[in-house]
């Protein structure tokens, strides 16, 4: 219950901390006039963010707040696992074998903060280049979101992301046949599931420079998507759907008039 109620609380202050704009004076009404393909619907942006040391820090810190409410959701069935095989190895004397719960879900979150660091790169160079606005983030190109949306729904198909889907979807076989024992091991467990995680997700999240990285109600849609296709009985299919959709999407917006 304490591992459910911290897990919780987590989520809670990464989304709330999302919702007052993340320290970057983005708010929900900067995405009034983006529409789902991520293309502008009315005029140029107007004093775009200087990026100094202390807005690629914040823009760091954004994405990886981000990361935490978008993946600890999904997360939380293989860290409250782990967290009852310490209980169980506890009970039969095996104390010297394991480490905290918060160590194997600290290697979680340092690879995406990971992640997080290459999309920054990724947001400077294509804001820099005009491809995305400054405020919310989002595609201006129509060629940038359609080569996006083809190239998330092709991933989304490919054998490479099921096979990492496999292992967030068995979080029994992943400790199983990945366990190691101590601080070390549960670190290098955490960064290991992390890893399998990444590359279930990460075109997914690149789908956030369509939609708009500031755009919550897009976050939410794409969180409830990375929950469904892990969690889910038929998540497996979820993906391949999506991924069909996604592939005609980014077809409809080449030939959008």
């Amino acid at each position: 219950m304490i591992t459910v109620a911290a897990l919780g609380v987590l989520c809670a202050l990464a989304w709330f901390y999302l919702l007052k704009g993340a320290g970057l004076g983005a708010v929900a009404d900067d995405m009034a006039g983006m529409d789902m393909t991520g293309m502008a619907s009315g005029g140029a942006e107007a004093h775009p963010q200087a990026w100094s040391a202390g807005f690629w820090a914040l823009s760091a810190g954004m994405w990886w707040t981000m990361m935490v409410a978008m993946m600890v959701p999904s997360a939380a069935p293989t860290i409250l696992l782990y967290g009852q095989v310490q209980r169980r190895a506890l009970a039969q004397g095996q104390s010297a074998e394991l480490a905290p719960i918060g160590v194997f879900a600290a290697g979680y979150l340092l690879v995406w903060l990971g992640f997080s660091l290459l999309a920054v790169l990724a947001q400077w160079f294509l804001q820099r280049n005009g491809l995305i606005s400054p405020s919310g983030m989002a595609s201006q190109s129509r060629w940038l979101s359609a080569s996006v949306l083809i190239g998330a729904g092709l991933y989304q198909l490919s054998p490479f992301q099921n096979a990492c889907l496999s292992h967030c979807r068995s979080p029994a076989a992943f400790l199983s046949r990945h366990w190691q024992a101590g601080p070390w091991g549960a670190l290098r467990l955490g960064v290991l599931h992390g890893a399998y995680c990444v590359g279930c997700c990460w075109m997914l999240m690149a789908l956030l420079f369509v939609g708009g990285v500031m755009n919550l109600a897009w976050v939410a849609a794409l969180t409830l998507l990375i929950m469904a296709q892990k969690l889910l009985p038929g998540g497996q299919w979820v993906g391949r759907v999506c991924g069909v959709a996604l592939l005609a999407w980014g077809v409809a917006v080449i030939f959008r008039a």
